[in-house]
Parts: structure tokens; sequence; C-alpha cells
């Protein structure tokens, strides 16, 4: 009998993480990965003005950051054009989820989300006692109506949905987001996870509109602006709904040189322009290794591509393990019939290079094993 008691929902999780990490995979197989291109990072890195403003902060780093984040969140309602009330700063998307989460959940309080998506986020429901409910992909997108459907009929107090989406880069466009946001049910209060907004097409983000109660919308900048290791995300919505974020959160959770680093990241529009470029080059490299090799890359507006490898999910892991066992981080969605998919994101030159000299072996490897099992 253990000497410490924790709570009986605690219990009853499993210890584990939505992800297992790159550094636990060499770590447990005893080498570095070649090409790190399977966790959606920015390979492309930060900005030389924000890598300035973090050397600078560093010799500040005695100092707790601002617990009110002021500067930033000034900032970052200049960008968008709302008050500063509307903004609040945590620890990533994946922060402002736990706290969302904190905020609004009891246990056995109904959540909505889509069968494999963002995984993090069912983590923190689970971690606050809430029951998911989960909707299926339709034609490889979120399946907007369904969600919807079933948000109204759960009473659901969250819904949560990304635009562009993660895992397999899909996205609606701003009709259709903007027809969600004005239909969601009294009582429930949609995630709108807008973390590869940056990546999307022209019309894809609806326009803010902070004076809708039921909308919360998170952005990062760890994706387009090569920050994930620095953990800043934001949400932006109605002013009385972000200060409830203020009765719950870590007001220390960003420290100095990440907040002095996202200030500088948001003010170098020339060189997120050229990541998003560089991003785009990339990308269109993948799919042309992926035709190649017989695979069949989908539309993305994201910063990676999901592969169809034209067979069933143990067909692509068999694949997924065959790339990291030549050194190739890459990672696939866990729920079927997403999970005939690998997904890569985009990588330099020398990543891409070794992609395509792997791809070909793995594949074979793969295809002969999987004949010989039939046989």
């Amino acid at each position: 009998m253990s000497d410490y008691h924790v709570t009986p929902l605690v219990s009853k999780l499993p210890a584990t993480v939505p992800f297992v990490g790159p550094e636990t995979q060499e770590r447990n197989q005893g080498y570095v990965f070649k090409a790190r291109i399977g966790a959606n990072e920015n390979v492309f890195g930060p900005s030389p003005m924000a890598v300035q403003a973090m050397a600078k902060a560093a010799l500040e780093s005695w100092m707790y950051g601002d617990p009110e984040f002021h500067d930033l969140r000034q900032d970052l309602a200049a960008h968008f054009k709302v008050a500063p009330e509307n903004i609040m700063v945590g620890e990533g998307i994946d922060g402002m989820l736990g706290y969302v989460s904190r905020m609004f959940l009891e246990p056995g309080d109904l959540v909505v989300t889509s069968a494999g998506a963002y995984p993090t986020f069912n983590y923190h429901v689970n971690g606050y006692g809430g029951k998911l409910e989960f909707v299926s992909y339709r034609d490889d997108q979120e399946d907007l109506e369904a969600l919807l459907d079933s948000a109204k009929v759960e009473k659901a107090k969250l819904l949560y949905v990304s635009n562009p989406d993660n895992p397999m880069g899909s996205w609606w466009d701003e009709q259709s987001v903007r027809s969600l946001m004005e239909k969601v049910p009294q009582g429930t209060l949609l995630i709108l996870d807008e973390a590869y907004g940056e990546f999307a097409p022209p019309g894809t983000l609806p326009p803010l509109d902070v004076t809708n109660t039921r909308v919360l919308r998170l952005r990062t900048f760890s994706k387009a602006y090569g920050l994930a290791g620095m953990r800043v995300g934001y949400a932006i919505g109605n002013a009385k709904l972000i200060r409830e974020f203020n009765k719950v959160r870590n007001h220390f959770g960003v420290g100095r040189v990440a907040q002095a680093a996202a200030r500088a990241a948001l003010q170098d529009t020339k060189y997120l322009q050229k990541v998003l470029n560089q991003v785009g080059e990339s990308l269109e490299k993948i799919r042309g290794i992926a035709l190649e090799n017989g695979l069949k890359p989908l539309p993305t507006a994201s910063n990676f591509v999901a592969i169809d490898c034209g067979k069933d999910g143990t067909f692509a892991a068999a694949l997924m393990n065959a790339l990291i066992r030549r050194g190739i981080f890459v990672r696939m969605p866990g729920v079927a019939p997403l999970n005939r998919c690998i997904r890569i994101n985009a990588g330099l030159q020398k990543d891409l290079d070794t992609l395509s000299e792997a791809l070909p072996e793995a594949l074979e490897e793969v295809l002969s094993s999987f004949l010989k099992f039939k046989e």
C-alpha cells in the first residue's frame, strides 16, 4: 500500500503522454534521426529577429516573465485589430486546451470531437473527467455538420474543431466555418484550433468576431513562427470569456525569453513570408517523392502532407517503422481509415534527399514482408 493517495480519477488514468517524442525514440534506438520530419515542427527555424531577442532576454532570465503578458498581448491586439482584453497567452495551444478543460469541465461532462483529431485535447478532457463523444471524419475532413449535430444532441460543454486539420491537413473554407460558428448551440463552447492558419490559403480563416461568446479561437507561435520549443500560444475571444483564464492559468507559465521571442517573431513579417514560401516548396518536393513511389499525397493547407499508402493501417505502420529504422522520423494518424496514411512535414533539402533515398527501400521491405505473409 502506498503512502500517498491520488484522486480516484487520476488513479484510473494511464501514465502516458499523447505523443511519443522523437527524443524518446532516439534514446530507445540508440541513434539520432537523420531527418526529423514527423512532429510538424518548422525546420526552417525562427526569425533572426526572434533569435536576437531571445539572446538579449537571456541576460534578463533571472527575472520572471510578465505574468500579464502585457506587451505581447498589446502586439497581438494591434496585429489582429482587437483589444488586448480579447487575447490571453499561454504555454502553447496544448496549455490553452488544458486551461479550457479545467475551466469548463466537471466529471461526466460531454465533449465532442473528431475520431483521430488532435489527441492532446482528449488527454486534457480525460484529465478533468470529461466524457468524449467522437464523430468520424468524412472524406478525410472533419465532418462539421455531424460534429454540430452531435454537440446539440449530447448537449456538449465543448466542441473541438481544427481548421486546417491535424493529422490530415484538410481544411474548410471561411463560409463553412462561419456557418458552424453561428450555429453553436447554447451551452456549448466551440474550440477552434487554428494552429496551421498561417499556412492556409486565402479564404480559409473567418474574420475575428469577439462578440461571439460561444467561440474561442486558438493560435500558436510553434508552427509558422518556428518557436515550438518556446511554448507560446494564445486564445482570441470575447473579453468576458478571456477573463475566465485569469482564475485558473499559470501566471508565470510563459517565461521572459519566450515572450520576447514571440514579440519579435510577430514583427518580422518578411521572414514569415519567406518561411511560408520555403514550406510550400518543400511540400511540393514531398508530393513528388510520394508520387514517384506510387503513393498518393493528399491536399494540404498545413506544413505537412498526409500520404495515402494505398492499403490499411497495418501497412502504413509498417512503412512508418521501416522509415524510422532508416533514421527518418515520421508519424501517422491513429484511427482508421485515416491511418492508411503516413504524415511528413516540410523539411530541409538534406531531409528530403534522405527521404527520397530511403522511401523506395522501405517500401520494398514492407511490400516483400506483406507478400510473404499472404503466402
